[in-house]
């Protein structure tokens, strides 16, 4: 588990790929300190798992499906990502709570300067931004962050200068890819709610979270 809340930017040093899967290394400081193998690092939001490391680098394996399902895949030599360790018992959860596995790829549509902040559009799929609320949590590219406002097909995010300069997120324009992970407490709230009824997958039809079975069930 992590919190969202960046350690340090690290930089991609290589990348060793095969037919459907990829190795990693990245340059980094702050999470190799006290590193063991087996060890979960979050790398731009996705959690991977430390295969060999030195006092100024990590590999880590990174799968087909994470590959298919995140911005992992457009990496490349040199780029910057944000690093951050699993939590520890006892630490403080500054973020919110991040699993370290991604629901969607999103695509900045649009940053704009307000004051000293930058607010940034990000467009999402609809089965993402079903859990997205204004003023709630959510996680891109392992940046803990609130969100401002939801439309569509996106949603805002600003970004004071201390998080900007601390994150990829500073660097990156409109066209850019990033991985998003809902807050998992509206997933869990929203499968309680349905578990009595048929999946929408096994109907075929839309979501039964309607405002009705709310209210006929006492919400």
């Amino acid at each position: 588990m992590f919190t969202g809340i960046v350690e340090e930017l690290g930089v991609v040093r290589a990348i060793s790929r095969g037919a459907r899967s990829a190795k990693i290394e990245i340059n980094a400081k702050t999470v190799v300190e006290d590193v063991k193998l087996g060890d979960s690092i979050a790398v731009n939001g996705v959690c991977l798992t430390v295969v060999r490391y030195d006092g100024s680098s990590f590999t880590a394996d990174v799968m087909a499906e994470t590959l298919d399902r995140t911005a992992l895949s457009e990496l490349q030599p040199g780029h910057r990502v944000n690093l951050e360790r699993a939590v520890r018992v006892g630490d403080r959860l500054g973020g919110h709570i991040v699993s370290g596995h991604i629901d969607a790829v999103g695509v900045i549509r649009g940053q704009e300067r307000v004051d000293i902040a930058v607010v940034t559009e990000i467009a999402a799929p609809p089965e993402l931004l079903r859990y997205v609320i204004p003023k709630g949590s959510i996680a891109i590219d392992g940046i803990s962050l609130t969100v401002v406002d939801v439309f569509e097909a996106a949603f805002t995010v600003s970004l004071i200068p201390h998080t900007a300069g601390m994150t990829t997120l500073g660097l990156k324009k409109p066209g850019h890819k990033v991985n998003l992970e809902a807050d998992v407490i509206g997933k869990y709230v929203e499968r309680l709610l349905t578990g009595r009824i048929p999946s929408a997958a096994a109907t075929g039809k839309g979501s039964r979270l309607t405002r009705e079975f709310l209210l006929e069930n006492g919400y």
